[in-house]
């Protein structure tokens, strides 16, 4: 094969006729297809490829499927234009800090890995709208991840080790799919409310550590589906009446006390007319108790005042009587018992 410049674009490389081959207008570099050829069909354990320096646009497709490669170089070349990257299932245990750099990036799928944690600098690829990082090892989230991220759409984070979500995912006010199922997560940021394009909460089968929601999920105003099943919730909150076009609640396997598990079985709608009544009732309730402690107050008032009142007449007719009789005057024990 004549050997090109690294300068021409690399179009397409795909399988094909048990080798590999161009077939776009430029060809492939000799090196890329000499390693894809020796690691795919002459057996060959590669570790290590450099793809420095080659004005790649994407990452060839068929480096997914070395098994055996450990360290894959693609510095100084054109992927900051990627707009799609999908490293699932390949038992990765890091991701480079220079994905930050993935500018354009809208799809990343990191899925099916052994991901302890996700880079800090992921919050600069804050073209993504999807962002898949399910069925990993992750123990937590970057902090800064909300800030960064604020056109995400759809946040796959399911089947990990999660314990918390930071507040900064309040901040991605673009999501409207946030799936956390089945990890260890303790609890929902107070300011979930403020995603109020979200239309999908699902929140089930984070067992014994999941006891409670905030009541600001009341806030999620395009909510159509929440799940909170298989957790340690007894009472959901009374805001959920407010849940307009949720058609989809899912509380199973809780230890539920609000609403009873016979309103439950009723569908979504008796939950929300039962939230409602009870939130009314709860109203109504601190209104009258409020009465109460004005009555109160106004009763301990009048008692005051009428004993003030009691007492000042008393002074003055002492006074007076003192006064007439003079300071020289013989005083009567009788009188001054009654005074």
């Amino acid at each position: 094969m004549e050997k090109h410049s690294i300068k021409e674009d690399f179009v397409d490389v795909r399988l094909s006729d048990g080798s590999v081959h161009d077939r776009g207008t430029a060809s492939v570099d000799d090196e890329v297809i000499r390693v894809l050829n020796e690691a795919l069909y002459k057996g060959q354990v590669i570790e290590r490829v450099d793809l420095s320096a080659r004005y790649l646009k994407f990452l060839p497709e068929p480096f997914g499927k070395i098994h055996s490669l450990v360290l894959l170089d693609l510095s100084h070349n054109l992927l900051e234009k990627l707009e799609e990257l999908n490293v699932s299932s390949n038992l990765l245990e890091t991701l480079p800090d220079a994905i930050g750099l993935l500018a354009n990036l809208k799809v990343l799928d990191v899925s099916g890995n052994k991901l302890k944690k996700l880079p800090e600098s992921i919050a600069g690829c804050r073209s993504l709208i999807v962002l898949d990082a399910s069925f990993n090892d992750l123990m937590f989230l970057p902090k800064n991840i909300g800030f960064g991220l604020v056109n995400l759409q759809k946040f796959f984070i399911h089947l990990n080790k999660l314990k918390a979500i930071p507040n900064s995912i309040c901040e991605m006010k673009s999501l409207r799919i946030l799936d956390a199922h089945f990890n260890a997560i303790h609890g929902l940021p107070h300011s979930i409310g403020k995603l109020t394009n979200l239309e999908v909460l699902n929140m089930g089968s984070n067992f014994n550590d999941l006891t409670e929601v905030p009541e600001t999920v009341g806030d999620l105003i395009n909510l159509k589906e929440l799940d909170l099943s298989n957790n340690q919730i007894r009472a959901i909150p009374e805001t959920v009446y407010q849940l307009q076009n949720l058609t989809k609640l899912i509380l199973d396997q809780n230890p539920l006390v609000v609403p009873p598990m016979d309103v439950v079985n009723n569908g979504v709608e008796a939950v929300k007319e039962y939230m409602m009544k009870r939130r009314l009732a709860m109203l109504e309730a601190e209104e009258q108790g409020s009465l109460v402690e004005k009555n109160k107050e106004g009763e301990t008032g009048w008692a005051a005042w009428g004993t003030f009142t009691l007492h000042s007449v008393y002074s003055g007719f002492s006074y007076t009587i003192s006064s007439y009789l003079g300071r020289n005057a013989s005083k009567d024990p009788f009188l001054d018992q009654e005074l």
